[in-house]
């Protein structure tokens, strides 16, 4: 039931990304007078916002109730996205998207942690799923009321969609509260007996939960770390020197600047300029996008249940790989270049059905103990930064005539992820073997320990500050 509420208020908060972030350029430039330059300042202030929010409430996760720290950062997005009504000159507007960042995007890693916590291994993927359906129909939802309401022709006319999103994240901070009482924060649940001989006889070690992360945690007595000892160390020393954390953070920065930074602005600017498409083709496409997610993210999830999750982040890197080539094989076709575009943000939503049950349980998996929210929030900061550039990468070699070299661009990244993608699989391989479900199995080189128990070889040096942990298997169960 938490995790359905999670759902639930995850959707609701996303209202208010829809209802205000495609209408507040033209609002700003144009509606109010302020120019083009408090326009752009206003998009690069949310997203400076939400690059420093994003690692703060990932450390605040790890350390306090991920509950609070949800309903309070959707708390303080609500009063800068309703300060915005009053907002009536550019500095004060300014400001309030600053805040509204901050607080949308602190609330992204605490409610990671709480789909972590709320959820078992063998749902997790099936939780994100769903929560990532929510919050694209909430940002679907979000867009078309407002569309229906605003008026861009008068300065109150964004005004209804600011009370939309206030509104939203109050409601959503709500639920989070109900579905959070009562439930435990931080604490560490042993697992039956069944479930630790498993892990023992792998990696010789004793397996926990974390009810924070709701992953199998590996502990290994020998080398436990004196207490607190673990939290000192700097989460971005930790991505970096371990392998299949540094590669994660490179496939999500592959995957952002292959389609997530481009989708609002570049693939629009692209069509509009380059393949000549009209504008009912781009809200099309948009809409294309989101039923494919809507129609196919369960149907995925059950057909993907049993692999690895490095397996699947390549196939998202070779689906973009074909939605680009695709978008380059539309100037050549103009009579049905429009429809090839449309077409293209379907595929791009096939790989979205993939990527988003998969990439931040397998990051939280792989995140060192007690650092579960900081690295979700790093990883997600980097994210939001790349994409943050896009549209300024979009508009300079659009802008030049550089069409091609904007395709081969995001082609290149997308081989780029495939890569990354390839070398997180090996990393794992060598921090214990996986199998195809993405469950630990034995080495077959591996010597014999005391006990019957199978020693795994050695970790390198460079992962000494976090171990890698593999993915539990994830089979499909009903949430119902």
């Amino acid at each position: 039931m938490r995790a359905k509420l999670l759902i639930f208020a995850s959707a609701i908060g996303m209202l208010g990304w829809g209802a205000v972030l495609p209408y507040q350029y033209a609002y700003a430039a144009d509606t109010r007078g302020w120019g083009a330059l408090v326009a752009a300042g206003a998009s690069s202030l949310f997203s400076v916002g939400a690059l420093v929010a994003a690692p703060l409430a990932g450390r605040l996760a790890d350390r306090y109730n991920p509950v609070l720290v949800a309903v309070a950062a959707q708390l303080l997005g609500a009063a800068g996205v309703a300060a915005l009504i009053f907002a009536d000159a550019p500095g004060f507007f300014l400001a309030g998207m600053l805040v509204f960042g901050l607080g949308l995007a602190a609330a992204v890693p605490a409610k990671q942690v709480l789909a972590l916590q709320w959820s078992s291994s063998d749902d997790r993927r099936k939780v994100f799923a769903y929560k990532f359906t929510g919050e694209s129909l909430g940002m679907a939802v979000g867009a078309f009321l407002a569309g229906q309401i605003v008026d861009l022709s008068t300065p109150d006319g964004l005004d209804i969609g600011f009370a939309m999103a206030a509104a939203g994240f109050v409601l959503s901070s709500l639920v989070i509260a109900v579905a959070g009482r009562g439930a435990r924060a931080h604490a560490t649940i042993e697992p039956d007996a069944s479930l630790t001989g498993s892990i023992a006889a792998v990696t010789g070690s004793i397996g926990a939960i974390e009810a924070a992360t709701g992953a199998i945690a590996v502990i290994d007595d020998d080398a436990r770390p004196a207490r607190g000892a673990g939290r000192d160390r700097s989460v971005v020393r930790a991505i970096i020197r371990t392998p299949a954390l540094r590669w994660t953070a490179i496939v999500t920065i592959a995957l952002a600047l292959g389609f997530y930074a481009q989708f609002e602005s570049g693939l629009p600017a692209y069509g509009l300029t380059v393949l000549g498409v009209d504008a009912g083709a781009i809200g099309l496409a948009a809409a294309v996008n989101c039923i494919v997610i809507v129609a196919l993210q369960v149907v995925v999830v059950r057909l993907t249940a049993k692999r690895s999750a490095p397996g699947l982040l390549m196939a998202v890197g070779s689906i973009w790989v074909v939605s680009w080539l695709v978008l380059s094989a539309a100037q050549f076709a103009p009579g049905i270049a429009s429809a090839l575009f449309v077409m293209t943000y379907g595929i791009f939503a096939v790989g979205e059905t993939i990527y988003s049950p998969v990439l931040n349980p397998l990051t939280a998996q792989l995140a060192p103990k007690g650092m579960v929210g900081q690295t979700l929030g790093t990883i997600g900061a980097l994210q939001t930064a790349f994409s943050a550039a896009g549209p300024l990468v979009a508009g300079v070699l659009l802008g030049a005539g550089l069409a091609d070299v904007f395709l081969g661009l995001h082609l290149a990244v997308s081989v780029i992820a495939v890569f990354a993608a390839w070398r997180i699989k090996r990393a794992l391989e060598r921090g214990g073997a996986t199998d195809a479900s993405g469950r630990a199995g034995r080495r077959a080189d591996a010597p014999a320990g005391p006990a019957g128990t199978t020693a795994v070889e050695a970790e390198p040096a460079e992962a000494s500050d976090a171990r890698v942990r593999t993915e539990p298997p994830t089979a499909p169960v009903q949430l119902a």
